[in-house]
């Protein structure tokens, strides 16, 4: 009966991670699939739409750092004005951005901003594929992990444990990427497995890619 309880428990957590992907995830795929030809892959404005076109879109890795969410809505959507000039927000970084007002919704525009955020702030590289990594973090990680990334999984209370907040930048930060790869194929402590042997490299690369978006 236990059993029977805690599978069906882990399946509904699998439900629920799979509805409501980190808003730094969700991000990423926006960009991949809206702005990397122009931004380019770290968001420098290296992408090779740009080159083709000879323009020059604005680094986001350091533009992004001094704008808040409501101006960077303003001119991802191309809507509103400054309050104290008057002046278009939209093409306040380069005359070529085009409006997206009628492609993001709200909830994805915020999604964007949170990866930008990223972008314009990470200690560490996406060293893997996140989408891979959402996969094998929903199947091997969620049930100590959380849903969420925030240690409160299922198992948690069942064995009184506390693992890891990926959610909080202070602590994942604090590692690097190599750090945490060698956590994950080598355990650490007590209760975190060693997972050599059945995650590949390239899994591990993938998780610790997903992981990072977690704090975002």
């Amino acid at each position: 009966m236990l059993r029977k309880l805690l599978l069906g428990l882990l399946a509904l957590h699998a439900v629920a991670a799979a509805a409501n992907p980190p808003a730094a995830f969700e991000g990423r795929r926006l960009y991949v699939s809206y702005c990397l030809l122009c931004h380019g892959s770290d968001g420098r404005g290296g992408g090779p739409l740009a080159q083709a076109m000879k323009i020059s879109p604005a680094d986001l890795s350091t533009t992004v750092r001094s704008r808040s969410d409501t101006i960077l809505t303003k001119i991802i959507t191309g809507e509103g004005k400054q309050t104290i000039t008057g002046r278009e927000r939209h093409n306040l970084l380069n005359e070529t951005m085009p409006e997206w007002k009628d492609v993001f919704d709200e909830s994805q525009v915020q999604a964007l901003i949170a990866y930008l955020r990223f972008l314009s702030r990470k200690k560490h590289d996406l060293m893997g594929d996140p989408e891979q990594g959402l996969e094998l973090y929903q199947k091997y990680c969620q049930v100590c992990h959380g849903v969420e990334g925030d240690g409160d999984g299922i198992m948690t209370n069942l064995i009184g444990i506390m693992p890891m907040d990926h959610t909080n930048p202070n602590e994942t930060n604090s590692l690097d990427n190599r750090e945490l790869m060698n956590s994950i194929l080598d355990g650490k402590g007590r209760y975190m497995p060693a997972w050599k042997g059945i995650l590949s490299q390239s899994d591990v690369e993938a998780l610790v890619s997903y992981i990072r978006l977690l704090s975002f």
